[in-house]
């Protein structure tokens, strides 16, 4: 990145800090200010891997335009048109121009379908309530709370959590809906068997708490994201992206 990036003057700033990529690991995020902009990163970023003896995949390189207006140029690499995109991937997270709602809709989707999958253990009489609750948040919470901390919350989002948790609940204590059993005798059925707890919504708030203290009191570029203001005189922001490999992202 040091070589594609020698000559390049990138026009997107947060906090007065330019920003031009972001790395994790093998993954990269190219970020723009205008899509003639984006083109020549790739084409420098191409360039500086092919005298490393690396290769860009363009099947795995997506672009994602923040812009109201329709995208034009065509960016390439290795002669191939790069895919555009309203959403991608990236360290497991769904991306979006609508905040975090679809990401959060999929860990849920993803939640009850590993719940479903765990129907045997649920069915089971000889694992008491208290050790099914342990296998429900260590099989599948973790899978639910995965970057949570950077979750946007509002009404919506905070009852289909409440939702999903209790339907967690009723199929571990094999409550059918047809029983017409309350959330409120749910919850006191979940306390006998292991104590006062704190419930899913909480658990996730309090890690968004976490992560922004961590982060405020750190200097790092992700403070500088989070609290800087961002210039929008500059065009249209333009994002790549993949998922591994020596792909632009």
């Amino acid at each position: 990145m040091t070589d594609a990036l020698e000559d390049h003057r990138g026009t997107v700033s947060i906090g007065g800090r330019p920003i031009t990529n972001l790395r994790f690991a093998d993954d990269i995020d190219g970020i723009a200010g205008n899509e003639c902009e984006l083109a020549s990163l790739v084409e420098q970023l191409d360039k500086a891997s092919s005298n490393f003896g690396m290769e860009i995949s363009a099947a795995k390189t997506k672009i994602m335009a923040n812009s109201k207006e329709p995208s034009k140029k065509e960016i390439k690499v290795n002669g191939q048109i790069l895919e555009r995109v309203t959403k991608f991937k990236y360290l497991g997270s769904i991306i979006t121009d609508e905040g975090s709602k679809p990401e959060i809709l999929s860990r849920i989707a993803r939640t009850t379908a590993a719940l479903t999958k765990l129907k045997p253990i649920w069915n089971n009489k000889n694992i008491s309530i208290s050790s099914k609750i342990r296998l429900l948040r260590s099989l599948l919470m973790s899978i639910f709370l995965y970057a949570c901390e950077s979750w946007t919350l509002n009404a919506d989002i905070e009852r289909r959590i409440r939702a999903m948790e209790m339907r967690c609940y009723r199929r571990l204590l094999g409550i059918s809906y047809k029983d017409h059993t309350t959330n409120e005798e749910v919850s006191r059925r979940i306390e006998n068997a292991i104590g006062p707890h704190v419930d899913l919504l909480t658990i996730v708030r309090q890690r968004k708490l976490k992560w922004y203290g961590h982060t405020t009191i750190s200097s790092g570029l992700a403070k500088t994201i989070m609290q800087g203001n961002v210039n929008r005189g500059r065009g249209n922001a333009g994002m790549t992206t993949s998922e591994n490999g020596q792909d632009l992202s």
